[in-house]
């Protein structure tokens, strides 16, 4: 494999989990500030106001950023996978496309609304400004699933004889086949347990202080009844996109648990060490649940899971001589550290909504330090999730139908490829370091109260 082809690979995947940090933040923060905009709407009470105003300079900093370094990504499918845009554009363009002129530009727009015309719009248009803003953010997030949906199944297309290469069919299918629902709700699910997790951490950190406690106890409170469904719902629609999953791509499901061969029922390792290669795929310590990956895998505890060796030979019947395995060590890892941070953060909710219902949230200490923490979990589940998702497709950019290395493109070299990474390396430390200051300056301050003037406290974000 050519060296410009694994920069390119390091390229792309350190640009989309850069962006993806900030994603999930901008779809858990958008219903949070509609739901703090309605309830000021209804009541007039002053702290729902002061609320939406803090966490909403916290979203603006966010969207700002991840705005900026998705924009990177679009540039890439020509510049370093031009190939692969040459073959499947036409299909894999349109969801893109739609994506970037309407719900891009929509949730643009009305954050532009949204913050200028607080005292121009009247109070009813104005809430409405937050719900489209909501609309754009999840619309946005729904084309981008559906684009990569078709990544990992593509349907709804033909090769076009002439051509040579993939024309869509049935848009519809593009656009609304079961894979792509799965993830979708996937995603927003992982998005509002982020935005729970930051809305809630910052609140505590105010609380342990003992720092505007009314106010923030409505924050925290807020986030908790929010947190503890989606934390559970998340763990049960893990399962389900997982064997929705297994239906279209067994080989991920396979690798994820080093499954080598098939197995009736087949047992979940909780933990094992080695076992990890075709050379050595007995692992030398394992503690496993009985059939628990045949649930996970199909729905049904006594179900066959067929393992990565049978899977090997059938794809090298389908698609030719080759290796289709992915990084097994790599799947395992990013599959546990998904669902056992997403258990942690379940587990972290339901301990605040204990804490809630006794009405001793404002003094618990101990809950206080652990929801700060609990900040990160999201975060690190999000990029399991994604490196889950994109390696455990490896060999294919397109699954079934396009080799990642038959799509690179032909003009990239090492050099090239790899200035241009050590350049975006170099940017994206630089606005992590930016956007860390920024969103710690602004979470550590006193939301300003109703009719002062906010300029000392939002300089950067003119008119909020």
């Amino acid at each position: 494999m050519s060296t410009a082809l694994e920069l390119s690979r390091w390229q792309f995947a350190t640009t989309t989990l850069y962006h993806f940090t900030f994603v999930p933040l901008t779809l858990g923060l958008a219903p949070f500030l509609a739901i703090l905009h309605t309830k000021w709407y209804r009541t007039k009470d002053d702290q729902y106001l002061r609320l939406m105003r803090f966490f909403g300079v916290l979203f603006l900093i966010n969207f700002a950023i991840g705005a900026a370094t998705g924009l990177v990504q679009e540039f890439e499918f020509g510049m370093n996978w031009s190939a692969f845009s040459s073959f499947v554009g036409d299909v894999f363009g349109a969801p893109l496309a739609i994506e970037g002129i309407g719900a891009f530009m929509l949730e643009a727009t009305f954050i532009g609304l949204w913050v200028f015309g607080r005292d121009r719009l009247s109070p009813r248009v104005h809430l409405a400004t937050a719900y489209m803003i909501w609309l754009g953010t999840w619309l946005s997030a729904y084309l981008i699933i559906a684009a990569n949906s078709w990544m990992q199944h593509p349907v709804g297309y033909t090769i076009n004889a002439q051509t040579g290469r993939a024309q869509a069919t049935d848009i519809w299918e593009i656009l609304f086949q079961h894979l792509t629902i799965f993830a979708f709700v996937h995603v927003l699910l992982a998005g509002m347990l982020t935005g729970g997790f930051v809305v809630l951490g910052v609140a505590c950190w105010h609380l342990m202080r003992k720092r505007n406690t009314a106010l923030f106890h409505t924050a925290a409170k807020l986030a908790i009844i929010m947190l503890v469904p989606v934390s559970i719902i998340q763990l049960y629609w893990g399962g389900q996109l997982g064997i929705a999953m297994t239906d279209v791509q067994p080989m991920k499901i396979a690798s994820a648990e080093a499954l080598w061969n098939t197995e009736q029922p087949a047992g979940f390792s909780v933990f094992q060490i080695g076992g990890f290669t075709a050379s050595d795929p007995t692992p030398s310590f394992d503690i496993e649940i009985p059939g628990l990956l045949s649930y996970l895998a199909t729905g049904s505890f006594g179900s066959k899971v067929v393992g990565i060796n049978q899977l090997q030979a059938q794809q090298q019947a389908t698609y030719g001589p080759g290796n289709y395995t992915p990084d097994i060590r790599l799947e395992y890892w990013a599959m546990r550290v998904m669902a056992y941070l997403g258990t942690l953060s379940m587990l972290l909710a339901l301990w605040g909504g204990v804490l809630l219902r006794r009405k001793r949230l404002d003094n618990a200490k101990w809950f206080h330090r652990a929801a700060l923490v609990g900040i990160a979990f999201p975060f690190l589940s999000n990029f399991a999730g994604w490196i889950l998702t994109e390696t455990g497709r490896q060999p294919w950019i397109v699954y079934g139908l396009q080799k990642t290395a038959n799509a690179v493109s032909p003009a990239s070299t090492t050099f090239k490829v790899g200035l241009s990474l050590a350049v975006f390396v170099a940017l994206y430390v630089a606005l992590g370091i930016v956007d860390f200051i920024l969103m710690r300056r602004y979470a550590r301050l006193d939301p300003p109260e109703v009719g002062d003037e906010p300029a000392a406290a939002v300089t950067p974000i003119p008119g909020y």
